[in-house]
């Protein structure tokens, strides 16, 4: 089984930086694509940043500049360096993992979506 577990959320002042890190347990043949989601109170999730496995980023038009998408395969992490964080940034962040669990499922069908918990970014003034 898969898990993603988030950590390094909280709270933080306009202008602040964190860092969120996602770390990937379990049995995963292939990896797509790692990436981070944010889903705001009474808004839709959006995509934040993603990275696959060549190594090429993507980044939501509001975080470009600011945010910065990273792994490390030796740890199976993925992390999310956020920098100038604005209000608007705040909501629940999410790690997301593209990928298959054997070399059948990789061949016969597309990449499964799995997540992790959340952890809470604030920022607040």
């Amino acid at each position: 089984q898969v898990q993603l577990v988030e950590s390094g959320g909280g709270l933080v002042q306009p202008g602040g930086s964190l860092r969120l890190s996602c770390e990937v347990s379990g049995s995963i043949f292939s990896i797509d694509a790692l990436g981070w989601y944010r889903q705001a109170p009474g808004k839709q999730r959006e995509l934040v940043a993603s990275i696959n496995s060549g190594g090429n980023t993507n980044y939501a038009d509001s975080v470009k500049g600011r945010f910065t998408i990273s792994r490390d395969n030796a740890k199976n992490t993925v992390y999310l360096q956020m920098t100038s964080l604005k209000p608007e940034d705040t909501a629940v962040y999410y790690c997301n993992l593209k990928g298959s669990r054997s070399y059948i499922e990789k061949t016969f069908s597309p990449p499964r979506d799995y997540w992790g918990q959340g952890t809470q970014v604030t920022v607040y003034s």
